[in-house]
């Protein structure tokens, strides 16, 4: 295993040298992060123009070998509470905040998703976060709801991904053609299924060009309608571009100020929504 030590703006899956498990220092959560990733063939089936996967297809998550899954799961989580791993940490980041399921694909893609939750939950301590962040397009899925109806058990948080509330916007950026019905349908089976359901929002300028007052006001208004469903989004988190793209569009994108950031914020926080920044 390589030495090097982790920081914010790496995060790279192969930094523990394991084929499902790796740590990430997370700049949102303030410390260790460790991530599952569930598609090592970089396969999704979204292409996000801001994604940081090399060489990334389209695709679906091959099938996972659970057996292994555990092994690493279980073998990572005992070197980080009692090996040397956090001596290649940061001390401000030496903590376990969370398991991530993210990774180079869309993790519900994973026939075996459900399974992996079980296998999260024989090891994961009880304390501790677990934190699905998808583009919620596979929500229709059984096992999908399987797992989430088990993650709400584990003090379980979803990441839903809603970067721009427009059919238009969708396809520009995230390259899917996606109803707005549809994701509101997909959010509320989210919720439904494991109610700490939070909103992923990644918003910066595109050909210098900030998101206009209409990409504003479509999300805003997608915001008050899932506001007025029986079961809300927790609330939204709003960021940033972090780490180049690695996709043909990378040198059309450019970072917001923070003041853009926080002006997008303030008027999701007028309909009542608790927004959380980051850049």
């Amino acid at each position: 295993m390589s030495e090097t030590i982790l920081s914010t703006t790496d995060h790279s899956r192969d930094s523990a040298g394991l084929r499902y498990v790796y740590p990430v220092v997370s700049r949102r959560a303030g410390g260790i992060s460790i991530g599952i990733n569930l598609n090592p063939n970089n396969a999704c089936n979204w292409r996000c123009i801001y994604c940081q996967v090399p060489n990334l297809t389209r695709g679906t998550a091959p099938p996972v070998d659970l057996v292994l899954l555990e092994k690493e799961l279980s073998g990572f989580l005992h070197d980080l509470q009692h090996g040397d791993f956090m001596q290649r940490v940061p001390p401000e980041a030496r903590r376990i905040n969370d398991i991530a399921l993210s990774g180079n694909g869309e993790p519900t893609s994973a026939q075996a998703f459900a399974e992996v939750i079980e296998v999260i939950a024989k090891h994961k301590p009880a304390d501790l976060k677990l934190v699905l962040i998808t583009n919620g397009s596979l929500m229709q899925r059984d096992n999908v709801q399987q797992g989430l109806r088990r993650m709400a058990q584990l003090n379980g948080e979803v990441w839903f991904k809603l970067d721009r509330a427009s059919a238009a916007g969708m396809a520009q950026i995230n390259d899917t053609q996606m109803t707005m019905d549809k994701v509101m349908q997909n959010l509320a089976t989210s919720i439904s299924c494991c109610p700490n359901t939070w909103l992923q929002t990644c918003w910066f300028a595109l050909d210098g060009i900030a998101p206009s007052q209409q990409d504003e006001n479509d999300y805003l208004d997608f915001l008050a309608t899932a506001l007025h469903q029986p079961n809300k989004p927790q609330g939204v988190l709003l960021y940033g571009l972090a780490r180049p793209s690695l996709q043909q569009e990378a040198a059309r994108m450019s970072a917001l100020s923070k003041e853009q950031m926080e002006n997008f914020a303030s008027r999701i926080r007028a309909l009542g929504m608790e927004v959380r920044v980051a850049g």
